[in-house]
């Protein structure tokens, strides 16, 4: 006795079977998406920023506190990068 409710399913059945169907692979995709797009984020960030050195992280330090103003900090910053060998 499998089918008790007469000859399987109705319209409404039918509907909400596709429409969950429908709503799963979205949901999946969506997922799918998402998650690509954050590895691939996570990839990028290291390249396109330069660790600073500990003299340009106490020359950032001494502006924020305001020590010395910007104009004093960008040249001692340029000094700093020229002097890299």
């Amino acid at each position: 006795m499998m089918f008790w409710y007469g000859d399987g399913m109705n319209g409404w059945g039918w509907f909400a079977m596709s429409a969950g169907m429908v709503l799963f692979w979205g949901l999946l995709i969506t997922v799918a998406v998402m998650l690509f797009r954050t590895l691939d984020r996570a990839a990028e960030r290291p390249s396109g920023i330069l660790p600073a050195t500990p003299a340009e992280q106490i020359l950032g330090e001494r502006l924020a506190r305001g020590e010395i103003d910007e104009e004093e900090y960008r040249r001692r910053l340029t000094a700093l990068r020229n002097a890299k060998p």
